[in-house]
């Protein structure tokens, strides 16, 4: 089974290989951009049997270059929140994803791609319908258009497609080979840094009508997001497009606290309650950036409405064991 993961380098991507790897899938074709050099990392402990640079890849595969191709995986995007470029955030997140779609449906590959929750912006809906689609940011709106570009030729739902497609609109996903994203990594991610650094981590403060620390998002482990991704792999007949998130918010507080009293564990020290960590200097609330005003999400839930109804019935992790095993993995030894 030969498959191609682009974005292969980057968070969601490597750790797909790394699925593939332990069902002992290794035929499979890399794409990236490795101008960060250091994301090499997220690959280098994994079995691939080619890399091809993005910017030759998706010509090369129109052309059938690769030969028979059972599944492409395409986690490749600017996935920056806060880029302004439109037409940069347009070429690389729309027009290669219709570029490559087509190709796909030509050649009769699988797609799996990554949507997006950005796509539901200022929602209070998150139920995969264009009613409840209402992106903040540009970001979001490139997810969006490459969704309605499907759901113009394939059907709400994708029923006309002639081989597998597959939408996975991700929440807030942590965990493993996130550390090259910068200011876009997860929370999770930061205030692990920030307690070994400061022993204190930050959160914001009142907004949106939330108490400080009190913003909802739906928190989903990194081993989740792949299971899912795997699961559509095994069932070549379910298409369409689908959130992939725990299906319940909870609060950064939650956050905060399982990464303070894991660590604090690590160190033979008692579990706090959140109120005595805020009391106690652990939590720092700052005032919410005048940036972010207006392009925030305060609360995001993914419905899982259309996910359990194809019959994924997979268990997802909470945020106090998804964050527990990521901060024992992150304070590994390198």
């Amino acid at each position: 089974m030969k498959i191609i993961v682009t974005g292969a380098a980057g968070f969601i991507g490597s750790n797909i290989i790394k699925g593939l790897n332990a069902r002992g899938i290794d035929d499979i074709i890399a794409v990236d951009d490795l101008t960060m050099g250091d994301k090499f990392k997220n690959l280098a402990d994994l079995q691939i049997a080619d890399y091809v640079d993005a910017d030759d890849f998706y010509e090369l595969f129109a052309e059938g270059a690769f030969g028979q191709v059972e599944a492409v995986f395409h986690e490749g995007a600017c996935s920056d929140t806060m880029e302004s470029d439109g037409k940069y955030m347009m070429d690389n997140n729309y027009t290669l994803s219709c570029e490559l779609f087509q190709a796909c449906q030509d050649q009769g590959t699988r797609l799996l791609y990554a949507s997006s929750a950005a796509t539901y912006g200022g929602s209070d809906t998150f139920s995969e319908s264009p009613e409840f689609e209402k992106p903040l940011n540009v970001y979001g709106y490139s997810k969006l258009l490459f969704d309605q570009r499907l759901r113009r030729e394939l059907g709400q739902r994708f029923e006309n497609t002639s081989t597998q497609l597959a939408g996975f609109r991700y929440f807030n996903v942590y965990g493993p080979r996130e550390q090259h994203k910068g200011r876009m990594a997860s929370v999770a991610f930061h205030q692990f840094n920030q307690y070994q650094a400061d022993g204190k981590v930050k959160l914001f403060g009142e907004y949106g009508g939330y108490g400080p620390g009190g913003q909802m998002r739906d928190f989903v482990f990194i081993d989740d997001v792949v299971a899912v991704n795997l699961w559509f792999l095994d069932h070549p007949g379910k298409s369409g497009i689908f959130n992939l998130g725990t299906g319940k918010a909870q609060p950064f507080n939650d956050v905060a606290i399982a990464v303070v009293n894991t660590l604090r564990k690590s160190q033979g020290q008692a579990p706090l309650s959140i109120e005595e960590a805020a009391r106690g200097g652990l939590i720092d609330y700052i005032a919410f950036p005048p940036t972010l005003v207006g392009k925030y999400q305060s609360y995001t839930q993914a419905d899982l409405s259309a996910l359990r109804a194809v019959g994924c019935d997979h268990a997802f992790a909470d945020v106090q064991t998804g964050v527990a095993s990521y901060m024992q993995w992150l304070g590994q030894p390198v």
